[in-house]
């Protein structure tokens, strides 16, 4: 966000990301991003709180973020030789406001990746990059390597769709 131009502070806010018994990952990011969000705002008062959540789909499986190497490796077998989808929802709220607004959107972004051999996928989840990251990988790193094709929003796949984001300030007359 400050890398665009968006001056922003960082609260983390702590919600239950336990996707629901049928959720999709459409409706499951909404829901966490929206209350994140939430969370958030009843420790700022009158300000504008950004809330956003991403999952990784494959075969119409959310990978979270693994667990341990091993559910590491297993996601990176399931993204080999294929297309994904990173989606994430963006939420932004303001409930202190004498006109409090939610407002709620999603960004999907097709990612490719080649081929890995087993040597590949361990070496990769031996550098740790995978830790704490939806679907094990961070695509600015050394995952980068794996990308054979980005069909939408590069920063998506880093995070947050930045784009996403200036569009959704851009129609508030308080940004």
């Amino acid at each position: 966000m400050r890398a665009a131009g968006i001056d922003c502070d960082v609260i983390p806010a702590d919600v239950d990301e336990t996707v629901r018994a049928s959720e999709t990952p459409d409706a499951y990011v909404r829901r966490v991003a929206e209350a994140k969000a939430r969370a958030v705002a009843v420790r700022v008062g009158d300000r504008i709180v950004l809330g956003a959540d991403s999952t990784v789909v494959v075969d119409e499986t959310m990978l979270a973020k693994p667990i341990d190497n091993n559910d590491a490796k297993r996601m990176l077998r399931m993204l080999s030789g294929r297309s994904h989808e990173v989606l994430t929802a963006v939420c932004l709220y303001r409930g202190g406001a004498a006109v409090p607004f939610l407002m709620t959107e999603a960004e999907r972004t097709e990612v490719e990746f080649g081929p890995l051999t087993e040597f590949e996928i361990d070496w990769y989840v031996e550098t740790g990059e995978p830790r704490d990251k939806a679907g094990a990988y961070a695509i600015q790193g050394y995952a980068s390597r794996f990308v054979t094709r980005i069909d939408g929003s590069y920063s998506n796949v880093v995070g947050l769709p930045v784009a996403l984001v200036y569009d959704m300030l851009k129609g508030l007359t308080t940004f």
